[in-house]
């Protein structure tokens, strides 16, 4: 990072307007002014060592100087402190919503799945079409929960993984079937292609198919219609085995790519076209992925689409040490 990129980085106004804090308690401040007084210090030693020869008084000054800085020193601490127990709060309190939440939502599901069931009796076609809606709506929600308590978990340290033996291939394709009838909505093309003899991989299999099901769910909804979307399994060269999604949509702006596994994040470009998704999946994914002992990346071209990767190491005793087994 150059001079210039390091001061944008230090936008004093910006840093404490985000954090909701005043300037005497933002971290991005009094360092800044930590800074300073150093320089000062440093500065002022050397002109009081240059003209007074009695040493106890360049001790004073630095002593004095020192107390300043220690005490400009425990603001800061005192305010990442508060920043960082701001943020543990709102990870229990998400916690909690969403488990209060899942309880209602789970209801609400058995009970539409109730009222569409013809052996209770039968609906008109606008109530079918009224109780479809709402059913839809709920799954959505049920999702956004279910994400909101997954991100709870891996902020606190809390993912739960079952890991075993398992062929990545079937899983993909499995997770191809599921999302057919999507592709076909969306007059989007799937092709797929696997090495074959590829070795079984070590991970969390549930884990894993949410991450193929998200990439490929991306991969599929900003893919323009009569597009393609091309998925491969193949080996990395480095004893794990790689899944690669390729599509043709949309792309993400060079300038917002470094945000694309942060929570919540979604690309101005994507909010002009899709306006449904929480931005929770790719930070879900790379979290999950990172678990395991593998690695996942990607590269975008706007207005070109993108191509998101993951490896997986295959099945070996190092790989079971990995993932805490």
């Amino acid at each position: 990072m150059n001079f210039a990129a390091s001061l944008r980085a230090l936008n004093v106004t910006t840093e404490c307007k985000r954090y909701n804090l005043r300037f005497r308690e933002c971290p991005a401040f009094l360092f800044v002014l930590m800074g300073f007084i150093t320089i000062v210090t440093m500065a002022t030693t050397y002109l009081v060592a240059a003209r007074f020869t009695e040493p106890e008084i360049v001790v004073s000054l630095v002593s004095a100087i020192t107390v300043i800085i220690f005490s400009i020193g425990n603001m800061v601490v005192a305010s990442f402190e508060r920043i960082a127990q701001a943020n543990r709060s709102k990870t229990e309190f998400i916690s909690i919503a969403s488990h209060q939440l899942r309880t209602p939502l789970s209801s609400l599901k058995w009970s539409l799945n109730l009222l569409t069931d013809p052996r209770l009796g039968t609906v008109n076609e606008k109530q079918l079409d009224y109780l479809k809606m709402i059913k839809e709506s709920n799954e959505r929600m049920i999702r956004l929960v279910n994400d909101l308590l997954e991100v709870s978990r891996i902020e606190q340290g809390r993912m739960m993984l079952n890991p075993r033996e398992f062929a990545l291939e079937d899983l993909v394709q499995d997770v191809i079937n599921d999302l057919k009838g999507f592709a076909n909505t969306n007059n989007v093309k799937i092709f797929y292609h696997k090495e074959e003899g590829l070795p079984k991989v070590y991970a969390d299999p549930e884990k894993i198919r949410f991450v193929v099901q998200n990439l490929t769910d991306n991969a599929i909804k900003y893919t323009k219609a009569s597009g393609t979307v091309e998925i491969k399994v193949e080996r990395d060269g480095k004893g794990k085995i790689r899944v690669r999604v390729q599509d043709q949509g949309i792309g993400i702006p060079k300038t917002q790519q470094a945000q694309v596994f942060q929570k919540f994040f979604r690309s101005d470009n994507v909010l002009k076209y899709q306006t449904e998704g929480s931005g929770l999946g790719l930070f879900i994914a790379k979290a999950i992925i990172e678990a395991v002992g593998g690695g996942v990346g990607f590269t975008s071209t706007e207005g070109s689409g993108s191509v998101f990767w993951f490896d997986l190491p295959v099945v070996t005793s190092q790989a079971k040490l990995k993932v805490g087994i």
